[in-house]
C-alpha cells in the first residue's frame, strides 16, 4: 500500500478551532476523516473531538490488518461517535448535546469506500476533474438541487450555515454510505470542511491538485481559501491523500 498524504488545519477568524482531522493505518488499511464542531451549538470541538477518538479508536482496533467490511464499519463507527457525543452531554450534564460533521474514507487493497454526514466533503480527482463529490446535508444543497440557487452563491447564501444531519442531534445522523470505488495510480482523495470550499470552486482546487501535487496544493488552497473569505474564514481543514 503506498500513497503521499498530506494535511493541515488552520483555525482562520475564528476565535478557536473546532474542525478535527486525522488518519491512521494499518499495513492493508488508511483510514483517514474529518470533524467540523457545529459553532452554532456550544462546544462543538468537544463533538468534533470525541467523533475523532472514537472513530480512529475502532479503526485500529478493528483493522487487524484490514477491515472485513469497511461500509460497515463506516456506519457503525460514526453512527456510534454519535452515541459517544450523546453520552457525554448526559455525563457532564449538558442541556444540549454538542454537533459535529463528519466525513471519513477507508481505502483498502486499492479500492476505497467512505460516508459522511453534513457538509463536510470527499472529492474523488483524477486527471484534473472530480470524479465524485459528495453531496451535502444542508439547506443550500437542497436549494441548489431545486435549481433555485447557483452553485457558486453558496458562499453569500445567509442559510449556508443551515445544516439538517449531523452527529450528535436529537434524532440518529444519516449516515451516507458510497460505494466501493476502484482506485487508479495518481487518484486523489480530498476530505475537507467547508471552510476549505465554500470559497473555492471545484475547477480551482482540480486545478491546483493537478498542476503541484497535493503537498504543494493543499497549503495553496488554504491560503486563497482564507484570502477569498476575510474576515468573516471558517476553520478550514484537509486531508488529502494520492494513491501511488
Amino acid at each position: 500500500m503506498q500513497f503521499s498524504i498530506y494535511q493541515e488545519s488552520r483555525r482562520g477568524a475564528r476565535r478557536s478551532n473546532q474542525d478535527r482531522i486525522a488518519y491512521c493505518y494499518s499495513k492493508e488499511a488508511l483510514l483517514m476523516l474529518v470533524a467540523d464542531g457545529m459553532g452554532g451549538h456550544q462546544h462543538g470541538e468537544i463533538a468534533a473531538q470525541i467523533a475523532m477518538q472514537f472513530i480512529t479508536g475502532a479503526f485500529r482496533r478493528e483493522a487487524k490488518p484490514d477491515l472485513s467490511d469497511p461500509a460497515l464499519f463506516l456506519r457503525w463507527s460514526i453512527t456510534g461517535a454519535h452515541h459517544a457525543i450523546l453520552q457525554h452531554a448526559t455525563e457532564d450534564g449538558l442541556p444540549e448535546a454538542p454537533r459535529t460533521t463528519c466525513v471519513a474514507c477507508v481505502v483498502q487493497n486499492d479500492v476505497a469506500c467512505w460516508a459522511h454526514a453534513g457538509d463536510s466533503r470527499l472529492y474523488h480527482i483524477r486527471d484534473g476533474r472530480i470524479l465524485v463529490q459528495t453531496r451535502d446535508h444542508s439547506r443550500v444543497r437542497q436549494l441548489i438541487d431545486q435549481g433555485l440557487v447557483r452553485e457558486e452563491a453558496f458562499a453569500a447564501h445567509p442559510e449556508r450555515n443551515r445544516i439538517y444531519n449531523c452527529l450528535g442531534a436529537a434524532m440518529p445522523p444519516q449516515v451516507d454510505v458510497s460505494a466501493s470505488t476502484k482506485l487508479d495510480i495518481g487518484d486523489t482523495l480530498m476530505l475537507c470542511s467547508d471552510g476549505l470550499w465554500g470559497p473555492l470552486s471545484g475547477k480551482i482546487i482540480c486545478g491546483a491538485v493537478q498542476m503541484s501535487g497535493i503537498i504543494q496544493a493543499v497549503p495553496q488552497l488554504l491560503d486563497e481559501a482564507e484570502r477569498r473569505a476575510g474576515r468573516e474564514c471558517d476553520n478550514l481543514s484537509v486531508i488529502a491523500a494520492t494513491w501511488e
